[in-house]
């Protein structure tokens, strides 16, 4: 027997392997460009968030029937890609069907795989005519023109594609185990492909040979493809929804984190002991508060950028969205994910060190009317169905705004002049305040 396409194939395996972990250890490289971040703690409780909401997908029940057509969608595509162990195996050693040997259990192995592909592709025409014919509201707002469209459109058509190939190759394969064909062993039982077998039966054996090697060489190269585009495409979080909703908050939604050299002065003022003219040369000043840009985020922010699913369920919740201002939560992930992919360009042009380019996050990319939107509801983070704040991003960016360009609503810097002056937002000193018996 040739070699020749044993060799191919691991030739193909190596090149989309090797490309696989490039671009994994690029997106590794762009998450840790974030400001460090103690994610250190909780490790049970994080544990538990990962298994509830990742695996679990517990908050996309909300939403009862898409979330039975995602999880179909979702298990279908991990349980059927089980099947790469034997395609592997049998590209590497040139056998036909490996794991027959395990008799009745491959039977239903396979049975049960078909069933899953034939469900995945009545989702995704679901998905499809819910997304391009019923244009449902969420995904027609404008961060999802362009890319983002055709990026949602791309994968369900090739996961359409890779379930159809799938099953063409088991109908072509069952007919040649029918027609006693050598290499073609008795195994599998094909409960959806038995009904695409009659439109093959008429056929030369040297057609549905073809057919079968087309379909088997499409569906590796096809998956091999797809594990690649995931880097560019929304679709990361298959690979970053574990992960994300590991390392995310699990500390109530409500509690902003405190900046820790605004808390350390505020204590300083406070301290009747301490020289209010003294500086302290063991703490020096920080060098920007707030964020500007990409690399004034935490790695867990960036690495939600990577995440998001561009589902829209957080700025479909969003108070500020849904009463016409220009916030959406959604286009802050996918702007923040944009950025950073630009900052990576520029690392790789310039010898892996940045180059200042002129731009930043902070109004190149999300304007400050976006910024002062935000009611820090949280409505947000808590639709998010991986764990997701937006809001963390939004207020780095409104500290930069205040502390480093006193630039603020005027209502907003009336209100911290009050404060400041009087003790209270309003325009009264404490005496004319007081109540007297």
């Amino acid at each position: 027997m040739s070699l020749l396409p044993n060799i191919v194939f691991v030739i193909l395996l190596c090149i989309g392997g090797g490309f696989f972990v490039y671009n994994l250890r690029k997106l590794i490289r762009n998450i840790r460009l974030g400001k460090p971040e103690n994610t250190s703690n909780h490790k049970k409780e994080r544990l538990k968030n990962m298994l509830r909401v990742a695996l679990g997908q517990q908050k996309m029940l909300v939403r009862p029937i898409v979330a039975v057509l995602h999880i179909v969608v979702y298990v279908g595509f991990l349980i059927i890609n089980i099947e790469l162990l034997e395609i592997i195996t049998d590209g590497i050693f040139g056998t036909h069907r490996a794991f027959a040997g395990l008799g009745a259990s491959y039977n239903f192995l396979i049975a049960s795989f078909e069933i899953l592909a034939f469900l995945v592709i009545v989702s995704v025409v679901i998905f499809w005519v819910r997304r391009n014919i019923l244009k449902i509201a969420r995904f027609q707002k404008t961060e999802l023109k362009g890319w983002a469209k055709r990026d949602a459109s791309n994968i369900l058509y090739a996961e359409m594609l890779m379930m159809t190939l799938f099953l063409l190759m088991n109908a072509a394969d069952a007919c040649l185990q029918t027609l006693q064909v050598p290499n073609y062993i008795q195994a599998g039982a094909f409960p959806i492909s038995q009904w695409l077998q009659p439109l093959l039966q008429n056929l030369p054996i040297n057609i549905l040979i073809i057919i079968e090697r087309t379909c088997w060489w499409l569906h590796i190269i096809g998956i091999l493809c797809f594990l690649n585009y995931l880097y560019y495409s929304k679709h990361l979080h298959i690979l970053l929804a574990f992960p994300n909703t590991y390392y995310a908050s699990v500390g109530p939604l409500g509690a902003t984190p405190l900046n820790p050299d605004v808390t350390r002065e505020v204590k300083l003022m406070l301290d009747p002991n301490v020289d209010p003219f003294a500086t302290s040369q063991d703490t020096p000043p920080p060098d920007k508060f707030g964020a500007s840009d990409v690399t004034d985020l935490t790695w867990v922010q960036l690495m939600n950028a990577y995440s998001c699913t561009e589902c829209g369920r957080c700025t479909d919740e969003c108070p500020a969205n849904l009463t016409g201002k220009k916030l959406s939560p959604r286009a802050i992930m996918m702007k923040t994910r944009d950025r950073l992919e630009e900052v990576s360009r520029n690392i790789d042009k310039n010898g892996s060190t940045f180059e200042p380019d002129g731009k930043q996050l902070l109004g190149d990319y999300i304007t400050a009317e976006e910024v002062w939107a935000c009611t820090t509801c949280n409505a947000c983070a808590e639709a998010c169905p991986i764990n997701i704040s937006p809001l963390g991003i939004i207020m780095q960016m409104r500290q930069y705004l205040v502390m480093e360009q006193s630039s603020a609503p005027t209502e907003l810097n009336t209100m911290m002049t009050n404060i400041e002056n009087n003790g209270a937002p309003w325009a009264y000193n404490q005496a004319d305040r007081t109540i007297n018996d």
